[in-house]
């Protein structure tokens, strides 16, 4: 299966998924976004293949948002497109692409449906416990 994800190692998160894919049999192709941002065609791509919005992919918690004036929701998505490519830590993570799909995995066990193999148990970084098709799960 093909793998990729857009990974920012500073994101507990991004860490959670990637460990996730990793327990699940994956070698993930890792793109550290904040030093390899997509291009903006990649970016659209990315876009469309997720079926989401650019203002759903904008990282709104970021202080940049705030300093660019992005959180006005009548900011065109060209617009965005074009502040993400620029400022690349405007780009929610991670982004996982495998052969089942494209999803931006908030929160992390949204990666299990992206696999072949999933964990059937993962112990996030903050200690809670991820079982996939347990009651309640």
């Amino acid at each position: 299966m093909t793998c990729v994800i857009y990974h920012n190692p500073a994101c507990g998160t991004s860490r959670n998924v990637l460990e996730m894919l990793r327990q699940s049999g994956e070698t993930p192709e890792i793109i550290e976004y904040l030093d390899i941002p997509p291009t903006r065609a990649r970016l659209v791509e990315l876009l469309a293949a997720m079926a989401i919005t650019p203002r759903a992919l904008l990282r709104g918690k970021e202080p940049m948002c705030a300093e660019l004036g992005l959180e006005d929701d009548t900011i065109d998505d060209e617009v965005l497109i074009d502040a993400m490519v620029a400022h690349p830590i405007l780009i929610n993570r991670p982004i996982v692409v495998t052969d089942r799909g494209t999803r931006l995995c908030r929160p992390s066990e949204l990666v299990l449906a992206l696999l072949d193999n999933p964990v059937t148990e993962f112990t996030k970084e903050d200690g809670e416990v991820i079982r996939p098709g347990a009651p309640n799960a």
